[in-house]
């Protein structure tokens, strides 16, 4: 890969991660719970369409200082259950507004801590979801563990009721990056609950982990994969480090003077994609690595790979309903974030409405952008007559200005990120490192959002 010091600080930029688009940036509280709900009763027309379930469990014991999720810190047992009521009462609202379709292909717990509740509480919160829904025979039914918390008991009752795949947080297995990010996790919690995951016949097992921390070096980085390929996850997403003080004030407690520079954190992401593709592993995506029998690589393979909030995902155009403080849904063309203040929601779901504090209505343009978008994000090319005939455009007329772009004097093009070949554009392999910001040209958005604060992370 031909890449050069000029070439790296101009690309890695800060950049959306397009989880969705447009970004979650762009939601506005003009969209309440009456648009939510409009949306809901669209897409209950769809009996038969493939539809997901998240159901955010925020709590966790104590904040680790690197962590960008939504996350609400207590040790009390009744503090966190309080929650569960309101998550059963916002399900029956939802399966209300969605009439007959309740039957789930995706079902996903995340958190925050899931395990943070003991068992009981788990499986009486799974029983009533799914007295509103109803899971498919083949349903991915997946749940975020902390190895630090979760016992045995928890993954040996949460198979028994169907769930089957389990990602574990593993983050780095260095003690002193630990200390640096407050978070003590023994390599042996790692090894038992992976080992105990495998022996319940949980079929696909992921960690997490994430380079450019502060402390991480080329040598700690390269043990923690060492002892990470040994045991032989099906998939694994390592993530590069959102320095997002501004929006995650526990991130303040780090030490930046620790953090890896640029050229520092792009060898890692290098070390991170040579060291597991030489393991077996395939790069499928953005930061996303799976064993070639799994269905994520076939995806990749074939090209039908795609992506909602709960990840990369074989499960295409399903409509996505998210439980919970801060879940966002993905339903019938548009976005519902719920309230992320606890007691807005509480007093939303209490109220017998759905707890949507802001949301965004997708146009047309917004469509066929999101289709390219998560085409470059999930597949690496974009499929120009595809698209023309799946949106009834001419697709190269309609991206005359972004394909210019991309090809004009110091475009991506020339810069060796990506090629166009035909009707055809793909990513190139140092272009599959900086995909965000190839995706970046195609965001009809960019121009209107604030300039004046930090937004996003950086691409790389």
């Amino acid at each position: 890969m031909k890449l050069t010091t000029e070439l790296l600080l101009r690309h890695d930029r800060p950049g959306p991660r397009y989880t969705s688009y447009p970004t979650a940036v762009d939601f506005t509280e003009e969209f309440d719970q009456d648009r939510y709900g409009a949306s809901l009763d669209s897409a209950a027309a769809n009996v038969d369409g493939p539809l997901s379930l998240y159901v955010h469990l925020p709590f966790c014991e104590a904040r680790c200082s690197f962590c960008a999720c939504h996350v609400v810190v207590t040790k009390s047992k009744s503090v966190a259950e309080a929650y569960l009521g309101r998550i059963g009462r916002e399900a029956a609202l939802v399966a209300e507004r969605l009439g007959g379709r309740r039957r789930l292909v995706q079902y996903h717990w995340g958190g925050g801590t899931p395990t943070h509740y003991d068992l009981d509480a788990l499986l009486e919160l799974h029983a009533t979801i799914l007295g509103d829904f109803e899971l498919a025979d083949d349903a991915e039914v997946a749940l975020e563990v902390d190895p630090r918390v979760t016992t045995k008991d928890h993954l040996a009752g949460l198979r028994q009721v169907g769930f089957n795949r389990i990602s574990l947080g593993v983050q780095d297995l260095d003690p002193d990056v630990q200390r640096l990010i407050g978070r003590d996790q023994t390599l042996e919690q790692t090894v038992d609950l992976h080992e105990a995951a495998r022996r319940l016949g949980y079929r696909s097992v992921n960690f997490d982990l994430i380079y450019g921390l502060p402390g991480q070096s080329a040598d700690t980085l390269g043990e923690t994969l060492e002892e990470v390929i040994r045991l032989e996850p099906d998939r694994l997403a390592v993530y590069s480090f959102a320095y997002v003080p501004w929006m995650r004030p526990s991130q303040k407690r780090l030490d930046a003077t620790l953090l890896p520079g640029t050229e520092a954190k792009f060898a890692m992401l290098a070390q991170v994609v040579s060291t597991l593709t030489d393991a077996g592993y395939r790069h499928i995506g953005m930061d996303h690595f799976a064993v070639a029998s799994d269905e994520l690589a076939m995806a990749a393979e074939a090209g039908t790979l795609t992506r909602n909030f709960m990840g990369y995902t074989t499960k295409r155009d399903t409509d996505v309903v998210a439980l919970g403080t801060s879940g966002i849904s993905d339903v019938s063309g548009a976005y519902a974030q719920n309230h992320r203040r606890l007691a807005s929601y509480y007093e939303a779901v209490d109220a017998g409405q759905l707890p949507t504090e802001r949301g965004y209505l997708l146009d047309e343009d917004d469509m066929v952008r999101r289709h390219v978008i998560t085409e470059l994000m999930c597949n690496q090319r974009i499929d120009f007559d595809a698209v023309g005939r799946r949106f009834s455009i001419d697709a190269l007329a309609y991206f005359d200005l972004e394909l210019e772009i991309l090809a004009g004097a110091g475009g991506l093009v020339e810069d060796g990120m990506c090629r166009i070949e035909g009707n055809v554009l793909g990513t190139s392999e140092l272009g599959s490192f900086f995909v965000r910001s190839l995706a970046a040209v195609f965001d009809a958005h960019t121009g209107h959002r604030p300039t004046d604060r930090p937004v996003f992370s950086r691409t790389v």
